[in-house]
């Protein structure tokens, strides 16, 4: 029998690695810092700022969470790599005029494995998923602020080992008169792991603190995100040893900022079509091979918005070939009035 420390960390460094995680194994449930949204994925990854009617940014953001995305339904899906994917189902509704709420399920299939004794001898199959139930809640303070908290229960079933757990994400989103300008902050994963793999210890959960700011341009069709990721960690170059102590001391201070940063930007020609790109340093710094010509880190996407769905595609690229994003927004009211 496969050692069952070997399966679970395997499995958790193939959740982790399309954020770059940042702290190796030293935390459970790394799939709930994955995107689903065709959109954000083209951002770079994360996006906790932008103001759009969008039920799927309110996943990165809980505050993003609005009235006018009531009735959306979205539904993503995510061709990772190695037989992996993962998808996202979110349904959004208001509750008064001031407070919102959405509700939905995250999966996450890690495909078959085979399973093998200690002497190399095949035995069988098994498989590994997990699950996350976010409820997402919101409410405007005025016309410019915004606060949210979502609530993600959790299930992981890795082989025959299953743990449960829960997280909370807490935000805030700023938006300007003239609606060109957002800011957002985004708390996330706080919780706990209520039930431990067999034999395992109990591990922290991704915890981290994001904030960003989006621009759009008044007489041109751009619009701008900087996202700031890991804000309750400085240092995000790994400290193994000396070399890398002698590293730090160096001023490598440039190297380490542009680690917290994602940039994004989106090309509006039209109210109904735009295209977008993105690029996570962080992202690359962690996975470049660094002998030959790569595009990792670099994100590109495009969406079609009509009045009763928006379709978005994305491609992340990584050192395995990259993630394709596809999300469709059903505007269910409109749909059914139709």
């Amino acid at each position: 029998m496969l050692k069952r420390s070997t399966i679970i960390a395997a499995l958790l460094s193939l959740s982790s690695f399309v954020n770059g995680q940042t702290i190796g194994g030293d935390n459970t449930y790394e799939f709930l810092n994955l995107t689903h949204s065709g959109l954000v994925a083209s951002l770079g990854g994360t996006n906790v700022s932008l103001n759009s009617n969008n039920i799927n940014l309110s996943y990165h953001n809980p505050s993003l969470l609005k009235g006018t995305m009531a009735h959306q339904l979205a539904l993503d899906y995510v061709n990772y790599f190695a037989g992996i994917n993962y998808g996202l189902a979110l349904y959004g509704q208001q509750i008064t005029e001031k407070a919102n709420i959405a509700g939905g399920v995250a999966f996450y299939s890690y495909g078959k494995f085979t399973e093998a004794d200690p002497t190399g001898t095949i035995i069988g199959d098994f498989t590994a998923s997990e699950f996350t139930f976010p409820i997402i809640y919101s409410r405007a303070i005025d016309s410019s602020f915004t606060v949210g908290a979502t609530f993600k229960p959790v299930l992981s079933h890795l082989e025959k080992y299953t743990s449960i757990g829960f997280a909370f994400d807490f935000g805030a989103n700023y938006v300007s008169p003239n609606r060109l300008f957002s800011a957002g902050l985004t708390i996330k994963n706080m919780g706990m792991q209520l039930t431990k793999y067999a034999g395992e210890e109990r591990m922290k959960l991704p915890f981290s603190i994001e904030a960003g700011v989006t621009q759009g341009l008044e007489y041109a069709p751009l619009r701008f995100s900087l996202t700031l990721v890991h804000l309750e960690k400085y240092n995000l170059i790994h400290d193994t040893g000396n070399e890398n102590a002698t590293y730090f001391a160096n001023s490598k201070i440039v190297d380490n900022i542009l680690r917290h940063t994602v940039i994004g930007m989106e090309i509006i020609p039209v109210e109904t079509f735009y295209i977008s790109l993105g690029y996570n340093y962080l992202l690359r710094k962690e996975f470049y091979p660094g002998n030959t010509a790569s595009g990792i880190g670099f994100n590109w996407g495009f969406g079609i918005n009509t009045s009763l769905v928006n379709i978005e595609l994305a491609k992340s690229i990584h050192m395995a070939g990259g993630s394709t994003h596809i999300s469709l927004i059903v505007k269910m009211d409109k749909l059914y009035n139709r």
